[in-house]
Order: structure tokens, then C-alpha cells, then sequence
């Protein structure tokens, strides 16, 4: 791929790496396409439990890339439209991107080496989880460009993560804050120096790929379901289902044998 890089960092776990790191893998038509080739495929991986996106060089993901102009046809769909219809295609491209990375049934870890703004914070924001270096900085800056900063998941995703007034704030200011401010307000779930972010994102998918497939699986997918619940009731629903159906995996047993034997469970496959 033009745009980014993958490589198995320990067997379970991937690294997806932005590879634009002279415009601060800022976001082109190029880097959409390769991305969501990426998480696409990942659903019919089996082998990847795990998966770490960040970006080469100083940035992680700097937003739209304003100097490259995208026209009619830059995108799958669009030869031979004109601006308005294009416009319509490329927000819906986008948009299907950060919903690939948020619906992707494997544990995402955002590791935000360096500014995360614009659609660089949606992207981190469609992620599971945030680790950000001390060098990294973030910002809702859709508004600095004359247009709404409700784009590509960010009034969904922010007001749920760091609560509506911050979220409020943020966005109608477009200010750009740092790293050390973002895990104060819980956007980041863990802040270290630039120098041990590739290691504590690796530390924390091994966490996860500890656990067994169908517990991580249904544990993504109950999650963020019932962020969306309407009420306790619904959402002990789903669970309870869930939970029904993991007996039959065979993993319960699994977990009861290595407890007995004083060893870490050998969980069968799916």
C-alpha cells in the first residue's frame, strides 16, 4: 500500500502505521483507501486478535490534507460528478472509514505519537483505546475551516468519552490542547514519553490477547452496544445472552483447569 504499513508485532497483534510523515500523515484520498482496505480485511483475519494504529514520523494524524486538491474520481464512485454529488461521496467515504475502525472486531489501541487533529482525532476517537505520548496534541478543528465540527464521528464519540460541557467547549472553541490536558479529562487512557509509547501499546494489546477470542469479541461488541442502551434493562439483556452463549465455547472449563493447575488457560479456538 502507498499510505501505510502493517506488521505483526508479537503473533496476535498488528500495527497499522500511517505512512505520510512529511504532511504529518495528514488525510488524502490515498490514505482513506488504504486504511479501510485494512480494517475491512481484518474482519475475515483470524490470526490478528489485536490491533495498534499510529503514524510515522512526528504526527499521527494532522486532518485533511488541504494542500492536495481531491476532485471527481479521486474517490471509488465519483468519475464524472460533479462538485456537489463528489463533495456528498467523499464526507460518506470518510465517514465509512472511522465506522470500519470503530466496528472492527478486533480491539483497537490508538497510539497518538504526535498531533491528533481534525479528522486525526476522529480517527483516535473511532479507536477503543487512546495511549498518547507527551509530545502528542489534539483538536476538533473542522470549525477553523468555516464548517461544523459535528464530522466523522466526533460529536458521537466525544461528549460520550469526556462528557458534554468539555466536549462543548472544545469543539465550539476549535482550541488544540495537550496531551497532559487530555488525559486529565479522560481522552487518553494512559499518557508516557515518546520514547516507551510503541512498548506500553504493545503491553496493553498483550493484555488483550491474553484473553480468549469470544471473550474479547463480545466484549467490544456488548461494550459500545450498550453505551447506546436505553435503559439497565436492555442492556442486562444483551448480556445475558451473551454470556449464555460464551458457555458454549468451551473456555469456562478452560479457565477452571488452569485455576486448578496454577497456569494461564490454553483457550480453544473458536
Amino acid at each position: 500500500m502507498e499510505t501505510v504499513t502493517c506488521r505483526t508485532l508479537e503473533e496476535g497483534i498488528l500495527e497499522v502505521r500511517m505512512n505520510r510523515p512529511e504532511r504529518l500523515n495528514a488525510i488524502n484520498p490515498a490514505l482513506i483507501g488504504d486504511l479501510l482496505a485494512v480494517f475491512q480485511g481484518l474482519q475475515l483475519d483470524r490470526k490478528t486478535r489485536v490491533v495498534i494504529l499510529t503514524g510515522e514520523g512526528k504526527g499521527f494524524c494532522s486532518g485533511a490534507d488541504l494542500q492536495e486538491y481531491a476532485g471527481p474520481g479521486a474517490i471509488p464512485g465519483t468519475d464524472g460528478m460533479g462538485q456537489l454529488g463528489f463533495v456528498y461521496k467523499f464526507q460518506e467515504y470518510l465517514a465509512q472509514l472511522m465506522l470500519a475502525i470503530h466496528e472492527c472486531d478486533k480491539p483497537v489501541i490508538a497510539a497518538v505519537n504526535g498531533a491528533a487533529v481534525g479528522g486525526g482525532l476522529a480517527l483516535a476517537l473511532a479507536s477503543d483505546i487512546r495511549i498518547a505520548s507527551t509530545a502528542a496534541k489534539f483538536g476538533a478543528v473542522f470549525i477553523k475551516t468555516g464548517l461544523s465540527n459535528c464530522d466523522v464521528g466526533v460529536s458521537y464519540f466525544l461528549p460520550r468519552l469526556v462528557g458534554a460541557s468539555t466536549a462543548a467547549e472544545l469543539m465550539l472553541t476549535g482550541r488544540i490542547f495537550k496531551a497532559d490536558e487530555a488525559r486529565e479529562m479522560k481522552l487518553v487512557s494512559r499518557l508516557v514519553a515518546p520514547e516507551e509509547l510503541e512498548a506500553a501499546a504493545l503491553e496493553t494489546a498483550r493484555a488483550i490477547a491474553e484473553n480468549s477470542e469470544y471473550g474479547v469479541w463480545m466484549t467490544k461488541k456488548g461494550l459500545w452496544s450498550n453505551v447506546d442502551a436505553t435503559s439497565l434493562r436492555q442492556a442486562m439483556e444483551l448480556e445475558n445472552r451473551t454470556q449464555v452463549l460464551g458457555t458454549f465455547t468451551g473456555c469456562m472449563e478452560d479457565a477452571m483447569q488452569a485455576f486448578g493447575a496454577g497456569t494461564k488457560p490454553r483457550w480453544k479456538p473458536l
